[in-house]
């Protein structure tokens, strides 16, 4: 028989087997990994998901206010933590635009595109943009501290309150933001970047008085792309049986656009504003600033909230699919990790975009193999040869939508939740009463 000692070894041993494969799910996945039948797909996905998440990154960036190459950064190191630390297959970590923004709302409230920033210590002898990337980088750690503390205590269940309803007009209202944010660069105007209530129609007034001086370059390019974009994923969608994968139609035109931008030189003749210098490699990781912990502290929340709460939903809808479980709270560790450790090396606060991870699991993806991947080859672009996209031109419901609009969009979730909260309360109410 055996011994006391022997079964209490045991029982150590499975615990702390548990507590790997708890912290580290990795593990569970790794080791029913089926290298002939997966590892082809996910290097297929990884390289699609990458290119994209080179754009995407380029792209987002400009929703936060900060200079386009700090979205490669986003793309890469928040995705090296997740690959460890994430119980989803499928979904593509890195920049998604609702946080981007909320992001930039932050940072143009305290450092200005005109007039002096905000007296914070630590801002002395930095350039604007350097003060930016401070700021952007010390609200996402704020923002993983308060994700992994979430997930510490167990609290991945705050995402069961937010209905259908209240996620949809948010994310309506953040469309109708990023589509008003994209504007100056569509019609190639100056405007100054503005944060706080009423933001949205301040920012529309300034387009409307300066709308006789749209460059016409920027809006025929603009409506070329998107007119070919469009086309090219509706015959995505209509023939996706007989296509092996999607046609890249993002990349290409980011392709054909580098190079007649550059042919064409579209910066000196027409005043095109380019993506311009992109540095090459990583720079050194940076602390955050407490001050601006103090200042942030109540916008990071939402933050944490919507880059989890999204995350979440677009993990459960392929769990579903592809028939495995994931954990909420430890989603909000891995979460809470990347952005932590992201942030210290300059990169935004991430969680996932739809678009992305739709191309990352149609595209074969089957393990977050094709993540990983997808992060190397962000890696080659910053590391080797980002200076090929330098030339490329910057171009490329009622309650919660409302105030989200008119409000901002860290007050509209804080309101949308408001109406929810009362909405919940008063059914209840009514239903005891009715009894």
């Amino acid at each position: 028989n055996p011994s006391v000692r022997d079964v209490l070894h045991q029982c150590d041993r499975r615990r702390l087997r548990s507590a790997a494969l708890s912290l580290l799910p990795v593990i569970s996945w790794l080791k029913i990994y089926r290298v002939k039948e997966w590892l082809f797909s996910d290097i297929v996905s990884g390289v699609s998901t990458g290119l994209v998440a080179v754009l995407q990154g380029l792209a987002y960036c400009l929703l936060a206010s900060l200079p386009p190459w700090y979205g490669l950064f986003s793309a890469f190191f928040p995705v090296i933590i997740y690959f460890f630390l994430g119980t989803s297959r499928h979904i593509s970590v890195g920049p998604f635009p609702v946080l981007c923004l909320m992001i930039g709302s932050v940072v143009t409230r305290i450092v200005p595109d005109e007039g002096p920033p905000m007296n914070i210590t630590g801002f002395e002898g930095l350039t604007r943009d350097d003060q930016r990337v401070l700021v952007a980088s010390s609200v996402s750690f704020l923002a993983g501290i308060m994700q992994l503390a979430m997930g510490v205590f167990q609290v991945g269940f705050v995402v069961m309150y937010l209905s259908d309803t209240l996620v949809s007009g948010f994310t309506t209202a953040a469309a109708i933001h990023i589509l008003v944010s994209q504007l100056k660069f569509v019609l190639g105007l100056t405007v100054p970047g503005i944060s706080g209530p009423l933001a949205l129609i301040y920012t529309l007034e300034i387009i409307f008085n300066k709308i006789t001086s749209t460059n016409v370059c920027d809006v025929v390019i603009s409506l070329v792309i998107m007119v070919v974009v469009f086309i090219v994923k509706e015959l995505n969608d209509r023939y996706r049986a007989k296509l092996p994968v999607p046609i890249p139609i993002e990349v290409i035109m980011v392709m054909i656009a580098c190079g007649v931008s550059y042919g064409f030189d579209f910066k000196t003749k027409y005043g095109i504003d380019i993506v311009g210098m992109i540095p090459k490699g990583y720079e050194a990781p940076v602390a955050p600033n407490l001050e601006i912990f103090q200042e942030t502290a109540v916008e990071a929340f939402p933050m944490a909230i919507v880059g989890f709460a999204v995350a979440f939903s677009v993990a459960k809808v392929y769990s579903v699919k592809h028939d495995y479980t994931i954990d909420g709270n430890q989603e909000l560790i891995a979460f809470g990790v990347s952005n932590i450790f992201g942030s210290s090396f300059k990169s935004f606060a991430a969680s996932t975009a739809l678009s992305r991870s739709a191309v990352q699991e149609s595209t074969g993806g089957k393990t977050q193999i094709a993540g990983l991947l997808s992060a190397i080859i962000v890696m080659v672009v910053t590391v080797a040869i980002g200076f090929l996209l330098e030339p490329l031109p910057k171009v490329v419901w009622i309650g919660t939508c409302v105030a989200s609009v008119l409000l901002g969009l860290d007050l509209g979730l804080a309101a949308g939740l408001g109406i929810e909260l009362i909405s919940v309360v008063l059914r209840t109410q009514l239903s005891v009463s009715l009894l």
